[in-house]
């Protein structure tokens, strides 16, 4: 068998994977910037909104930082992977960017 990995013929968002006589690309983890592998511990680096933790790259909480992220009133936040939302709490909802009771 021939190591096809060896010339790393993926995309920087793939890791290769060697078989008998060939091979395939297969896509990193959501969490990474490129990877040596599968999962979130083979990152090269962390995507956007995650951070290395315990040797894996893991989501941020962006809703339980210091400083708030959503910031207008009656606004609460939705922790997502990768990133938040902010939506209305319960009880209001958005007409023209404010958050007004129903």
């Amino acid at each position: 068998d021939i190591d096809e990995c060896a010339a790393s013929p993926c995309k920087d968002h793939q890791y290769c994977l060697n078989t008998d006589g060939s091979f395939s690309c297969k896509a990193c983890d959501a969490s990474c910037i490129g990877c040596t592998g599968e999962g979130s511990d083979k990152c090269k680096t962390c995507a956007s909104g995650y951070m290395k933790e315990d040797e894996r790259c893991t989501d941020i909480d962006e809703c339980n930082l210091p400083e708030k992220v959503c910031v207008k009133e009656n606004q609460d936040c939705v922790n997502t992977s990768g990133s938040y939302k902010c939506v209305c709490s319960e009880g209001f909802e958005e007409k023209d960017g404010t958050c007004l009771q129903t």
